[in-house]
C-alpha cells in the first residue's frame, strides 16, 4: 500500500520549544470527524508556480491567486503567493478565533477582542526524513492569560490537526 492511497495519514509528531504548543508526552487518538459542519474546495494548477483558485459559495467570495515560488526555492523573484504563507494566513486566524472562543468561555471576552496572533511557518529538510517538513511558531500579542491560551490550543483544528494527526485521503479526481 503506498503512503498515496486511500486511509493515509498524517501523523507529525510534536516538537515545540514553547509551553504554548506543547501538549505534552500522551498523544490522543487520531481525529475523525463525526459529521461535515463546512467543506472548501481550492483547485491548484501549475505547482509552486501555478496558480489556485476556489469556487464561490453563497458565502464565500471567489479566491485566484498567482503562486510563485521564493527565490531560495528556486524561484525568478516574481511577486505572489506561495502555500506557507497561505498556510501561516489560515492557522493565525483560526487560532485568534479559538482564543477569541476560549477568552469568552473563561469571561474575558475583552482579551479575545484585543489579541493579534502571528504564524510564522518554516518549510526545511527533516533531519530524519528526505523531503520537506514544517515548522510553526504561534505569536499572540494582547493575552497573558496562559489558560486563554491553552484552551484555544486545544481547541483550534490547526493545531489539533498537527499536533493529533488528521485523516487524510487521496484519491483519483
Amino acid at each position: 500500500m503506498s503512503f498515496l492511497s486511500r486511509g493515509a495519514f498524517l501523523r507529525p509528531a510534536l516538537r515545540s520549544t514553547s509551553s504554548l504548543l506543547s501538549l505534552g508526552p500522551a498523544r490522543r487518538a487520531l481525529i475523525t470527524l463525526q459529521d461535515n459542519l463546512y467543506t472548501v474546495t481550492a483547485t491548484s494548477t501549475g505547482g509552486r508556480d501555478g496558480t489556485i483558485s476556489s469556487t464561490p459559495t453563497d458565502e464565500t467570495a471567489p479566491l485566484n491567486l498567482k503562486l510563485t515560488p521564493p527565490k531560495v526555492l528556486g524561484g525568478r523573484g516574481d511577486r505572489g503567493h506561495n502555500p506557507e504563507q497561505l498556510f501561516a494566513a489560515g492557522y493565525s486566524a483560526c487560532f485568534l478565533g479559538a482564543i477569541q472562543v476560549a477568552a469568552t468561555k473563561l469571561g474575558k471576552r475583552e482579551v479575545g477582542a484585543r489579541a493579534v496572533v502571528h504564524a510564522d511557518v518554516t518549510l526545511g529538510r527533516p533531519t530524519d526524513r528526505p523531503g520537506f517538513g514544517l515548522k510553526v511558531l504561534l505569536r499572540v500579542e494582547g493575552v497573558e492569560d496562559q489558560a486563554i491560551l491553552d484552551a484555544a490550543h486545544e481547541m483550534c483544528p490547526y493545531s489539533r490537526a498537527l499536533s493529533e494527526g488528521v485523516v487524510v485521503d487521496v484519491e483519483k479526481a
